[in-house]
């Protein structure tokens, strides 16, 4: 870990296969955006040798685009993979968006990796975002280590930086949270401010100089050592308390010198078991340089401390008819079991899978089954195939290399899966299994859109269809209410990326109209219509008249059709015809074009003729009462009313309560939990949380969430309604 004997490995480069699951490391960068992971992710790639300098590939000796500015903009609002090698080590890197509209990356991120680097910037606070990923990773117990980048900055402070992620995750034991490094600073400038130049081993109390450009080792001087005791004491303690060793704290407070290589196996061990969080630092190289500042550390840290793919537990399988099915941990001969945590697609190759192989070993050109289960609310079928897959490789940039096989803990892209999508399972064709899907944030900002040509029109549905396939956070609706094609997103970026990807790659062009929500219609008092449908033109004619009377319902009761005609006024075989017609109007609405809900309707008197009268005079008739009697009432429109339940920090909850009254939100009640956080439930009506997703997020400083579930329509008050209504009038 940067204070071993060895610093430099032997082994560095591009990865390429792995051939057994101990050699593999799988780490997800996480942190908020503009904190520097994709910096650094390139940083450790140079590092490695993976490049030869930053932003290039060396591949077979030449070199070929890797940082251009249209795949860096693509890397920064999605998941990407980056293998290297460093000491015989197969890791890789995964980068994940600090965008918390790509929380859906991030959750892929978290699911494929053993492990997550937390990268914070100096000259910035700890969100409140990248605390909520940290308690997830805590919830399921993965190993966490800290990088704290921009140490160029001006504004940069390690110490302090240091002490708040402390506050940040250490929870109740900040001990747990402690630098194994501090920075070493070369001369101040006319500026005041010193750069960082190196780091200063606690552990092994030695000098590591970047400022040449390459990684120098040397003994600090007399004057140095005390300045590095007291942080290295606390370190010290740090790591025996959590010492699976429990004579090791004893010995030690009894004077004892502890041997550096029992201390360093003791971190090692209580890093990969989640209970100590290193604090590292890093800077990317200077222009010509090999290495940057502290990546050699870190990746002797995620090499030596993080756990190897055989100590995760992997996630619950069963057959696909639900029987569980009990699993070897990470077994490469086992039955094959892998998982796409990411899905593109390629203009050139087509589908291209990102899966992590959980069991067994995949290998290019055989027939896999692929099951994919659970997101038919989101516009995903369920399905059950079998597809041959075609090459696999590793990716790196914008290029692949073809890989022999994937065994179980590795990483690999898979072509030519045509049915599998992100979160699906892939088994033997003889051994179908299907794996426990991750959680998915649900999608709560709507974006209805409609073609804008008729050309785009043909092209919509599949476009539309492959964007979902490829992003499970995203849900697809086909409105039957409003008739509306709405996409429902986690934010503007995500939207805003979902309408360039239908551009750019389905090439589809598409126009984003209002979203409206599913309004209703019913009568507020009794009320009686009479309909009169009766023509003669020569021939045949028509004639039908029939009397109604209509009376409110409780709220959900639908339409109640009731039949009180004495006498034979409507012949029999014609009453269905007049229900039919009631029905047919009220589904299209009587005064603002909603649907009519949660009446009685009562057939009390009617003539026919003998002739004339039939079943579509009597539908015609059974329509126009309706109308005549709603034109004489008073009519309420309903409006949807949604639960809304904010998980929120103690210090909005005041701003949050207020907002939802704003929004004429009731509050039914809250909820203290013992994290610092409140859940406040409410009932909003839905056409004021359209852009909630995105107006919670600014309230909160990205600190809240939010669900929202349909509880019932009621009606509208009057001046908002009238305001409804001439809307509807101006849209028409």
């Amino acid at each position: 870990m940067g204070d071993k004997a060895n610093a430099h490995p032997g082994a560095a480069g591009r990865a390429t296969a792995a051939d057994h699951p101990a050699s593999i490391r799988n780490v997800v960068l996480v942190g908020h955006s503009g904190s520097g992971k994709t910096t650094l992710v390139e940083a450790l790639a140079l590092t490695a040798g993976a490049v030869n300098r930053a932003g290039r590939v060396e591949d077979g000796g030449t070199v070929s685009d890797y940082d251009d500015i249209e795949h860096r903009q693509q890397r920064s609002v999605q998941l990407s993979l980056v293998p290297v090698e460093w000491d015989g080590i197969k890791v890789n890197l995964i980068d994940t968006p600090g965008y918390a509209d790509f929380v859906g990356e991030l959750r892929a991120g978290l699911r494929a990796a053993d492990a997550a680097l937390f990268v914070v910037s100096a000259s910035d606070e700890v969100d409140g975002s990248t605390r909520m990923v940290w308690e997830e990773c805590a919830a399921v117990g993965m190993p966490r280590a800290i990088v704290v980048t921009h140490l160029e900055s001006a504004r940069a402070d390690f110490e302090e930086m240091t002490r708040s992620c402390a506050l940040a995750f250490g929870g109740d034991d900040p001990d747990a949270v402690l630098p194994l490094y501090l920075p070493l600073h070369g001369p101040q400038g006319p500026d005041g401010h010193a750069p960082v130049t190196g780091l200063t081993g606690l552990l092994s109390q030695k000098l590591f100089d970047y400022a040449s450009g390459e990684r120098k080792e040397s003994e600090p001087g007399s004057e140095e050592l005390p300045g590095i005791e007291e942080a290295r004491n606390r370190l010290i303690e740090g790591i025996i308390a959590e010492s699976e060793d429990e004579t090791l704290m004893d010995r030690y407070l009894g004077g004892e010198k502890i041997d550096i290589k029992t201390l360093v196996q003791d971190l090692e061990r209580a890093v990969a078991r989640g209970a100590f969080f290193p604090v590292l630092a890093a800077a990317p190289a200077a222009e010509g340089a090999r290495q940057g500042i502290g990546t050699v550390e870190l990746l002797e840290l995620i090499t030596g401390g993080f756990p190897t793919p055989l100590e995760r537990e992997a996630p619950a399988v069963t057959t696909v008819d639900g029987r569980a099915r009990e699993l070897k941990p990470c077994d490469p001969g086992g039955p094959l079991v892998a998982e796409v945590v990411k899905t593109t697609s390629d203009p050139y190759v087509g589908r291209v899978s990102l899966v992590r192989v959980f069991s067994g070993t995949l290998r290019p050109d055989e027939t896999v089954h692929v099951s994919g289960h659970g997101l038919a609310d989101r516009g995903h079928e369920d399905h059950d195939v079998d597809e041959r897959i075609g090459a696999l490789s590793a990716p790196f940039g914008k290029q692949q290399r073809l890989l022999t096989q994937a065994i179980a803990g590795d990483l690999a892209c898979v072509a030519k899966l045509s049915r599998a999508e992100t979160g699906d399972t892939l088994s033997a064709k003889d051994d179908p299994l299907l794996m426990e899907p991750w959680q998915m944030p649900d999608p709560l900002l709507p974006l209805a859109i409609q073609a804008h040509s008729k050309a785009d029109e043909d092209k919509l549905s599949q476009g539309l269809g492959r964007l979902v396939a490829e992003d499970p956070t995203m849900r697809l609706e086909q409105n039957q209410d409003t008739h509306q094609v709405v996409l429902w997103c986690l934010g503007e970026a995500h939207a805003d990326v979902a309408l360039e990807r239908l551009r750019s790659r389905y090439g589809v062009q598409v126009d984003v109209v209002p979203y409206r929500v599913s309004l209703r219609e019913t009568f507020a008092d009794r009320a009686a219509g009479r309909g009169r449908h009766v023509k003669q033109s020569g021939g045949h004619g028509q004639f039908a008249i029939c009397e109604i009377e209509i009376e409110p319902l409780p709220g959900g009761s639908g339409i109640e059709f009731v039949d009180k005609v004495v006498g034979g006024a409507v012949p029999r075989q014609f009453i269905p015809s007049v229900e039919k017609g009631i029905r047919a109007q009220a589904a299209r609405g009587i005064a603002a074009g909603h649907p009519l809900v949660d009446i009685r309707v009562t057939l009390l008197d009617g003539k026919a003729h003998s002739v004339d009268s039939s079943d579509a005079a009597f539908q015609t008739a059974g329509a126009l009462a309706l109308r005549e009697a709603a034109a004489g009432a008073r009519i309420h429109l309903l409006e949807p009313v949604a639960e809304v339940t904010v998980l929120v920090g103690d210090d909005y909850v005041g701003t949050v309560m207020s907002d939802l009254s704003a929004r004429r939100g009731r509050v039914v009640g809250t909820e203290q939990l013992s994290t610092g956080r409140t859940l406040v439930r409410a009932e909003v009506p839905e056409i004021e949380i359209g852009r909630y997703a995105v107006d919670l997020r600014s309230l909160s400083h990205g600190t809240a969430r939010f669900d929202r579930a349909y509880v019932r329509h009621e009606p509208m008050p009057q001046q908002v309604a009238d305001r409804v209504r001439e809307q509807t009038v101006d849209v028409a």
